[in-house]
């Protein structure tokens, strides 16, 4: 994987002088794309990637399309989107870093204690990037993701991961204030609007460091009020991440925040530290497999439009994880099954990119740059988000309509959450929100049948057609055996002509939360065909949702509605 190329006069603008020799090209253009998406809120147009990143297009549709092979993207029409299979790569940060595995419980109850929003953040140079979001929701609410960076000047875990800074740490402060002062580096925050003198941030370091504590009395825009609180390393008493409660000033001023809410702060973190100095030994997990043999098979397959080195550098972040926080060059390619000369360039790419450090023993950490990877647009992917396309789909193969449906706060209806349409003459209408009683529908029946028998809710069973299941035991046999054979059938019983198939959706977790159907005229299809025919593609589409939502949902609560 060479730095240069024979194209690289067509491919896009020269790499930059200071890119190490042995760099891998395609990867650093890799990386710069799937930033300008994270920047532009997860989609872009061809045409605007193009202009984004300064590529040739030819360039930018080869990328694109290694990146969609690779499922981190999604491609419809002229426009890109990213897709919820990138968050691996920012997950093998967060799995090898542990706290929020560690901590995040304690960061909810805490946010739920005081009915205020609650992060957890960690130092990235000179700036801050969330980790954990624990955020009320209100008509203001706090509108950070997991994954965003904040100038550490403008935020209250700032002062506290200033107090330790290095003087080469602050002399790339002051030039980073220097040539971005309205802090347009920043996409996640609003631009300054008034400059502030360094020596005011050096103050606030100053009297945090005494403190053990720092406040944001509206430093990132009106209205916004913080109290941070340092986690330390037991290890090593260093600052491991920081605590913040967030308020708005209409439910607390500052100083409140100071007197009233700092004390529950600063005990629910000594519950965090106390957790981390009794975290078990990291859970062992399976390293990649097959990668090698996976991107050599893609390029025979796809040929010059897909670029092998791209993908294979990319596989590298992969390699780290709980039980692989740092890495030698010989584990990183035996954990990816990568040529060691090839994993060693990935390597140095990514430490150029400010994605991997390494320390004195020739060990690589991910940083928590990789999380601007995509993170932090994807962070905020709701089930029917991640569900829309694959049942897109399924909607064109089959060539009915699909859904996505979820049980209501009563367990008695569904409401349908995602929907995909065809044009028929002839066709089920429903739409988004539509709700439907859960005991005449296939949906509901999938949904039903996960529930315990002491926790269903069947409700008023009343006849909708004169096929309508009603008898609440012969109901109850009928989920029992939808619950053993995976799928639910319903014919004709919510409304006469109507047949549909549903298969549940699973999280992480194993819990049903969520059925994914197709709806049809019973003329189109008999029972036997949406059987051995439709039900095959339901469960393909079923699992290529679950496996989208386990991997958006490993540390985050995926919204379902």
């Amino acid at each position: 994987m060479p730095a240069k190329t024979m194209n690289d006069a067509q491919a896009g603008p020269a790499v930059p002088a200071d890119v190490p020799a042995e760099a891998v090209t395609p990867l650093i253009r890799g990386i710069a794309v799937l930033r300008r998406l994270t920047e532009a809120d997860g989609t872009l147009s061809l045409s605007g990637l193009e202009r984004a990143t300064g590529l040739a297009r030819s360039t930018v549709d080869r990328i694109t399309a290694t990146l969609a092979r690779m499922g981190y993207v999604r491609l419809d029409g002229r426009d890109v989107f990213l897709a919820p299979r990138l968050m691996e790569l920012g997950n093998a940060y967060l799995a090898a870093l542990r706290l929020p595995a560690l901590l995040d419980a304690r960061a909810d109850a805490l946010a739920d204690e005081l009915d205020e929003s609650v992060s957890l953040a960690v130092g990235d140079r000179d700036g801050i990037r969330f980790i954990h979001q624990a955020t009320r929701r209100r008509a203001m609410s706090l509108s950070f993701r997991i994954g965003d960076l904040l100038p550490a000047e403008r935020t209250a875990p700032g002062p506290l991961f200033a107090a330790e800074w290095t003087e080469q740490d602050w002399r790339r402060w002051r030039e980073r204030r220097a040539a971005d002062p309205r802090d347009q580096g920043f996409p996640a925050l609003p631009p300054r609007e008034h400059a502030v003198p360094d020596e005011e941030f050096e103050l606030r370091t100053a009297r945090a460091a005494t403190a053990g504590w720092a406040l944001d009395d509206q430093l990132i825009e009106p209205g916004l009020v913080a109290v941070a609180v340092p986690v330390r390393d037991p290890a090593t008493d260093r600052v491991a991440c920081v605590a913040s409660v967030v308020s708005h000033t209409s439910r607390h001023t500052a100083e409140d925040l100071r007197d009233t809410l700092l004390p529950r702060l600063r005990s629910a973190v000594a519950g965090m530290e106390h957790d981390l100095r009794q975290a078990p030994p990291p859970a062992a997990g399976p390293p990649p497999s097959g990668l090698a043999t996976w991107t050599g098979a893609s390029k025979l397959e796809l040929g010059r439009e897909f670029i092998e080195s791209l993908a294979r550098g990319l596989t590298v972040l992969t390699a780290f994880g709980e039980d692989r926080p740092a890495l030698t060059l010989t584990e990183v390619a035996k954990a990816t099954g990568l040529a060691r000369a090839t994993a060693r360039r990935a390597l140095i790419t990514y430490e150029h990119e400010g994605l991997v450090a390494q320390d004195e023993h020739r060990r690589f950490t991910l940083t928590p740059r990789v999380l601007s990877l995509g993170f932090p647009p994807l962070s905020r992917t709701s089930l029917p988000q991640i569900a829309h396309p694959h049942l897109t789909d399924l909607a064109a193969r089959l060539h009915e309509s699909t859904s996505l449906a979820v049980l209501s706060e009563s367990g008695r209806e569904i409401q349908y959450t995602a929907r995909v349409a065809t044009t028929r003459v002839m066709s089920v209408n429903i739409t988004v929100g539509t709700r439907l009683p859960a005991h005449a529908t296939a949906l509901g029946r999938v949904l039903l049948a996960d529930l315990p028998e002491p926790g269903r809710t069947l409700g008023d069973l009343r006849p909708l057609t004169p096929r309508t299941l009603t008898d609440p035991t012969a109901l109850t046999r009928v989920l029992d055996q939808v619950r053993a054979q995976g799928y639910a059938l319903v014919d004709e019983e919510l409304e006469e002509g109507l047949r549909s198939i549903a298969v549940p959706v699973r999280d992480r977790a194993g819990r049903v939360v969520a059925a994914v159907n197709t709806a049809m005229h019973a003329t189109r299809r008999t029972v036997r065909e949406c059987v051995e025919d439709v039900l095959p593609e339901l469960r393909t589409t079923a699992a290529r949702i679950e496996a989208d939502l386990h991997v958006a949902g490993r540390f985050r609560r995926v919204l379902v509605t």
